[in-house]
């Protein structure tokens, strides 16, 4: 059961449950709390209305997340048993009705956050972009996928994809939002094709917009399978994004002056748990990589016959069985 409503109310009820009609998600309205609580742990969000709070409060339920008390201007003391039941908020309708939307546009998704993985080149011309396109098009065929452009200055991962004129909303347009977004509200509002969803900019002039950044990223994993972060290496807020990441991957020719760059990011971002090298052809082999950098190597990628030709054809960079679809087979699965 997605959603209960424990009340006695009719306003309360006339209140809640045409909002949970329109977010699509089932809804359970029990009058006696006592016959409830087989229900009260299953249910993915319950709502207890005023009327009930202090039955609710006798009863003693286990304590469990996504429980929140509901009224039509509720009085202050119904605080102290939203407190006692463990409730996260008091919900005063109709004010607060587009703060419960948002709440019953995340019902139904993923208990658990999806993985994200971030992606950032070494050293400049690594190949990061390709990489992460590349992954997120692999993933993409199993199950839906994210690919979020947080690099300002690049040439857009939805041009890597030939998705620049899909439909959809962009970093612009979330910036001038407030408030929680819904993850399902976010993978059907950003560019898709099948399970791929991009995010990135509309506009020449970029700017990665940290605070939104925040909001958005969290909702991003709670409504994908897969999300990956294609990221800036000379971004202020590099650090801070890759602290959002359960893996980071570093892409780096086996160069001297690559690897050089390498080892100077790496030793900023302070972060060698869960990072590993993605490295590409050079004049080095593995072992200076990892001796140099402090990272272990993850995966090697060699040069991959055809890949502009893919691009400018709209096809993205994974086509057949080249190089990078072995690279995102094996760094995906081994996880």
């Amino acid at each position: 059961m997605p959603v209960l409503l424990l009340t006695r109310s009719g306003p309360v009820h006339d209140a809640v449950v045409p909002l949970c009609a329109a977010a699509g998600v089932e809804v359970e309205v029990g009058g006696d709390p006592a016959l409830c609580l087989a229900t009260w742990s299953r249910a993915e969000l319950v709502l207890v209305g005023v009327d009930l709070a202090e039955q609710v409060v006798a009863l003693a339920p286990p304590r469990r997340p996504d429980v929140h008390v509901v009224g039509l201007s509720p009085a202050d003391t119904v605080f102290r048993a939203a407190v006692a039941i463990g409730a996260t908020s008091v919900v005063d309708l109709p004010d607060a009705a587009p703060w419960l939307v948002e709440a019953l546009a995340d019902v139904g998704e993923r208990a658990s956050p999806g993985r994200t993985v971030g992606v950032v080149g070494g050293a400049g011309g690594a190949g990061a972009t390709t990489l992460a396109c590349a992954l997120a098009q692999w993933h993409a065929l199993r199950a839906p996928t994210l690919l979020v452009d947080a690099d300002p200055l690049g040439a857009g991962v939805d041009r890597l994809l030939g998705m620049e004129e899909r439909p959809g909303v962009r970093w612009e347009g979330l910036a001038d939002t407030a408030g929680r977004l819904g993850a399902r509200a976010l993978r059907e509002g950003v560019p898709r094709r099948d399970h791929l969803g991009v995010l990135t900019w509309s506009g020449l002039q970029r700017r990665l917009d940290v605070p939104t950044a925040r909001r958005i990223l969290p909702s991003a994993a709670r409504g994908h399978d897969l999300v990956v972060l294609d990221l800036a290496r000379q971004d202020p807020c590099l650090g801070e994004l890759v602290e959002r990441c359960d893996d980071l991957l570093v892409v780096t020719p086996t160069t001297v002056p690559a690897l050089a760059a390498t080892a100077r990011l790496v030793a900023t971002l302070g972060r060698e748990a869960d990072a590993g090298l993605v490295v590409r052809p050079g004049a080095l082999g593995d072992a200076d990589a990892e001796r140099v950098t402090g990272l272990p190597v993850v995966a090697s990628v060699a040069d991959q016959r055809g890949l502009s030709a893919a691009v400018d054809r709209g096809l993205g960079p994974l086509t057949g069985r080249g190089p990078l679809a072995r690279a995102a087979r094996s760094l995906l699965e081994a996880a």
